[in-house]
């Protein structure tokens, strides 16, 4: 099912704001900043639904193919595209590293500067590189994801900078496409709905699309939100705010998410839950998805598989159930923990025929 945003038929995808314009804050003058994000394949699991013992149908929004590999393109089109909208010279965000990768590449895009705060020592190589090659000034923290926010929020409050991490609303209008996108690629909307949960503003973005179709008659039922935290960073989870979240998920490694009250509207609204999962946990389910489906992601990305696993042993999901779960971002992005975690390792071999069909057993 597409939606045009003009009377004029949209023959290749163009971006998801000219996509469904009809749905966003913008108008004909809004200038369009884009790398042609969203349209992400949603991807059906079977292997992996039978190996951990489940009778239903998943589907993977594989966001990990926008075009700086996470899903912040979704919001940053927007964010980026108002920024210019509003004659900003300078956008700044706090990141654990998809944001920063992202606004460096949307602010390059639109020959805008572009700052960009990270916790020193607390981010994944791949979207560090990002950040560098797109040419953001960057600047390593002493201190956590909350603390660059911190700074952040007071530097957006001298009105010299435009902050684009997810308080900024355009960003949320930006990520609520891919509920429109996984209604459009199934017919219909999902039961479930799986995704992890850090600053919170994806799941809040997810509800909001979700209900915007459901209001237009697009979709006849919305699904139970249910979101997963790292047990090390559970501030939704337990109620309060982590001083030193901890987890090898870095992009859900913060302890006072920004959308913390809106995440806890969709659970309530939609009937749905928050729960944690251990890294240990994250990282099962991290290798089984890649070795079941072919399907590599970042480990954050593993965390609301890990909770299904969880749910289909204590028989929370019905049987024939149509449940979606956000892919936030590629597994690329963090290349280091995938070589620590990766069960094989690289074996030396001589140079020789012989050696190499003795070591496969030919």
């Amino acid at each position: 099912m597409q939606h045009p945003s003009s009377k004029e038929q949209i023959t290749h995808w163009q971006g998801l704001i000219r996509q469904y314009a009809s749905y966003l804050p913008v108008t004909d003058t809004t200038p369009i900043i884009t790398l042609n994000e969203g349209n992400t394949l949603l991807i059906k699991l079977d292997n992996f639904v039978r190996k951990i013992g489940g009778e239903f149908d998943l589907y993977l929004k594989y966001e990990g193919l926008n075009p700086t590999a996470s899903f912040k393109d979704r919001g940053m089109t927007m964010a980026i595209s108002k920024a210019v909208e509003k004659k900003a010279e300078v956008v700044i965000c706090a990141s654990t590293g998809n944001t920063s990768a992202s606004a460096a590449a949307y602010a390059a895009r639109a020959n805008l500067k572009c700052v960009v705060l990270l916790p020193d020592g607390n981010i994944a190589m791949g979207k560090l590189a990002q950040a560098l090659m797109y040419g953001a000034q960057t600047i390593a923290v002493d201190g956590n994801f909350d603390d660059a926010l911190r700074i952040v929020r007071e530097l957006g409050a001298t009105g010299k900078v435009e902050v684009v991490n997810s308080i900024n609303p355009s960003r949320i209008e930006g990520q609520k496409t891919a509920a429109f996108e996984i209604c459009d690629q199934l017919g219909r909307a999902p039961d479930f709905h799986f995704l992890p949960v850090g600053n919170a503003g994806n799941i809040t973005a997810y509800w909001k699309g979700y209900q915007e179709y459901h209001a237009a008659g697009i979709v006849n039922a919305r699904p139970r939100m249910c979101g997963y935290q790292a047990a090390g960073a559970a501030p939704i989870v337990d109620g309060q705010i982590y001083e030193h979240p901890e987890t090898i998920a870095t992009a859900i490694r913060i302890g006072n998410p920004a959308s913390w009250q809106a995440a806890n509207h969709a659970i309530k609204s939609s009937d749905g839950w928050i729960g944690k999962v251990t890294d240990e946990e994250i990282v099962e389910a991290y290798m089984l998805v890649a070795q079941t489906e072919g399907v590599f992601v970042e480990p954050a990305s593993a965390a609301p598989l890990a909770g299904l696993i969880k749910c289909v042993k204590a028989g929370r999901i019905p049987e024939g159930s149509l449940i979606s779960a956000t892919m936030s971002g590629h597994g690329l992005k963090d290349p280091d923990r995938a070589i620590q975690c990766a069960a094989k390792k690289p074996i030396k071999s001589e140079a020789t025929l012989e050696a190499v069909s003795k070591l496969i057993g030919l």
